[in-house]
């Protein structure tokens, strides 16, 4: 296969930094909520499920995780409480494992002269999608990769500005329009100069309002069909970018955008500022969309591709 994987082990310090705040909170609750206790028994699981809530791994994922534990306690008769986290650790890795069947490592750049690997980048403003963009496009490009960046969010100047300065930063090519412009023509113009310049990875940026989901629909479904008047297969894949640090509003945008177009991946950011961590684990068995990417920080290389078991491990460290 041609993944293109950008985790290393070098960057599990990074991880475990950026994930230290959901722990802390997590682990603090759940000691509280066993004190004094020795068995796993029904008001440690109550407990528990409590704290699963709060934790932003969402209602549905909650009630799974503490059934499967309900039914090892009961298989497995006398348990300690002692032996709570390692259970947890085992049954939200299970989880993961099941969600992202597919041993995910970034994006499956196979290309060919003259046909790019497309990525069309949606999310709401604020979520840090721009930002997202810019640190991919810097590591494509480290990795020797040619890549062209489209500003086809032509409603906001600071969108598209924002978008250039990355362009500048990373030293990529960035297409773009007047304020205003449509948005597929943006898309149309990128692919065109891309193949013309044998660019192997371009990334369109879209507009970012959560506005009625007919209307959203609509724009991104035209910008697709533009795309494929060049390229058949783009975009190659649809990312969604969410902000971890949200918490259940991120929960409610994959609702949306899952709705409004075929989500392929998703990349959830500002891990690194919140508590709210759980909610990558809420979000990955809901939708049953890869998370390819979690955001940990400002740095360029704090963009990960999200690997289930160091961010499991991370996690129960």
């Amino acid at each position: 296969m041609g993944f293109f994987s950008f985790f290393s082990k070098d960057k599990k310090e990074v991880l475990d930094k950026g994930l230290s705040k959901t722990k802390e909170s997590f682990f603090g609750k759940i000691a509280r909520a066993i004190a004094g206790k020795t068995t796993i028994d029904d008001e440690v699981l109550d407990n528990l499920e409590e704290i699963l809530v709060t934790s932003d791994v969402g209602v549905d994922t909650t009630l799974k995780i503490v059934e499967r534990i309900q039914k090892r306690v009961a298989r497995d008769k006398f348990m300690t409480t002692n032996e709570l986290n390692s259970l947890l650790k085992d049954e939200i890795a299970e989880l993961l494992i099941e969600n992202n069947s597919e041993d995910c490592e970034g994006f499956d750049l196979q290309t060919t002269p003259g046909k790019p690997y497309v990525i069309m980048v949606v999310g709401v403003n604020g979520v840090g999608k721009t930002t997202t963009i810019g640190k991919l496009a810097y590591q494509f490009k480290k990795a020797g990769k040619k890549v062209y960046l489209g500003a086809a969010d032509t409603f906001r100047a600071a969108a598209v500005e924002q978008l250039v300065e990355w362009g500048r930063r990373v030293d990529v090519p960035v297409v773009k329009q007047n304020m205003g412009s449509d948005p597929a023509s943006v898309a149309y113009d990128t692919l065109a100069s891309a193949v013309a310049n044998n660019a192997e990875v371009v990334i369109i940026d879209t507009a970012g309002r959560l506005h009625n989901k007919v209307g959203l629909m609509n724009e991104l479904t035209k910008i697709k069909n533009v795309m494929k008047k060049i390229l058949p297969d783009a975009p190659n894949d649809v990312m969604l970018v969410l902000d971890g640090s949200t918490g259940q509003n991120a929960f409610e945008q994959a609702k949306q955008f899952t709705k409004a177009t075929e989500v392929s991946s998703m990349a959830i950011t500002k891990l690194d500022g919140t508590a709210k961590g759980g909610v990558v684990i809420g979000i990955s068995d809901q939708f049953k969309i890869p998370v390819k990417y979690i955001g940990l920080g400002e740095q360029m290389e704090d963009l990960q591709v999200f690997n289930r078991y160091e961010f499991v491990d991370s996690l129960f460290k």
